[in-house]
């Protein structure tokens, strides 16, 4: 069967470094120190821990924009109150948070004939999952929360599995109903069969001028064990991506990447500005397991909190 063109087309491995023509890293200069702590000279502007998952901040469900069906992968995105008898939204006591509540976002394997509006996967036994996406903008356009600059950061575990694809990204709001160029940054996108590493992505979509870069990030922690602080800062026209508030690095180099995001002007004048999502998706690229495990059949990604700085 045919499958929709996932987000996140730039797949590429840990330890390596892609950018389309007209690309560009940009080299950090005395006004600017990338290996600083991004929080340091910056106030927290916005906090949730996630005692409760708030519908003035979060709405669930497929990916907020019309260009699409806003599913990919191999899972449906349930709406709030859950898809064909699962709810993949959920607050848990958790002792290694902050404040001893965690979000869980699960996929399920519901492995049967599934009636969710719009999802391609529906009769296909492969795709009869349904997970969990919580992102801060409606379809109709609506930004719930949104900053055009700062420091983004999700503290995060996420879990071990054949086919997990847990992330957390940002989306610019024009792409909502404005699909003819867009911007989306991935601060950490996972498979959970690779608890050591992970990619982030800088992409800017559509004619003119698209363009892509990404890199994968080893890590000694095994991401599947414990939380990790993921976060991204965007400054003027500028994107680094940190792991525990250290700069991810060029392979080549060993210095902070940062990313050049060459629509920055763009955005400014349309007074643009980025939403975060927060997701558990399932890989669509991966040989399906076969045998699906029974302890396989179920997988949670947990969050502590989501912060902005600026």
């Amino acid at each position: 069967m045919p499958h929709p063109l996932s987000r996140r087309a730039l797949l590429i491995s840990a330890g390596g470094l892609i950018a389309m023509p007209g690309t560009a890293a940009l080299a950090w200069d005395s006004t600017y120190d990338p290996e600083a702590d991004p929080t340091i000279s910056r106030r927290m502007i916005f906090e949730d821990q996630f005692a409760t998952i708030d519908p003035a901040v979060w709405s669930a469900g497929r990916k907020a924009t019309t260009f699409d069906s806003g599913y990919y992968g191999r899972s449906a995105f349930a709406g709030i109150e859950g898809a064909e008898g699962f709810n993949p939204y959920a607050i848990v006591d958790d002792p290694e948070t902050e404040n001893g509540k965690a979000l869980r976002i699960s996929a399920r394997y519901i492995g049967r004939q599934m009636e969710v509006p719009g999802y391609y996967g529906n009769d296909d036994p492969e795709y009869q999952w349904i997970s969990g996406n919580l992102q801060s903008a409606r379809p109709d356009g609506t930004i719930l929360k949104g900053w055009r600059r700062g420091y983004f950061e999700a503290r995060m575990r996420f879990p071990a599995h054949p086919l997990t694809w847990p992330a957390f990204w940002l989306l610019n709001a024009r792409s909502i109903l404005t699909s003819r160029t867009s911007v989306e940054v991935d601060v950490v996108e996972h498979k959970g069969f690779e608890p050591h590493q992970y990619g982030a992505y800088l992409h800017e979509w559509g004619e003119p001028g698209e363009r892509h870069t990404g890199s994968g990030v080893e890590t000694e922690e095994d991401l599947t064990e414990g939380y990790n602080r993921y976060g991204v800062l965007l400054a003027r026209n500028r994107c680094i991506i940190y792991f525990n508030r250290q700069p991810i690095r060029d392979p080549a180099t060993g210095k902070p990447q940062v990313w050049l995001v060459n629509r920055s002007a763009e955005l400014d004048v349309n007074n643009d500005r980025f939403w975060p999502l927060l997701t558990l998706a399932l890989l669509h690229d991966v040989p399906y397991p076969d045998p699906l495990r029974p302890e396989d059949h179920e997988a949670h990604m947990l969050v502590d909190y989501f912060r902005v700085f600026a």
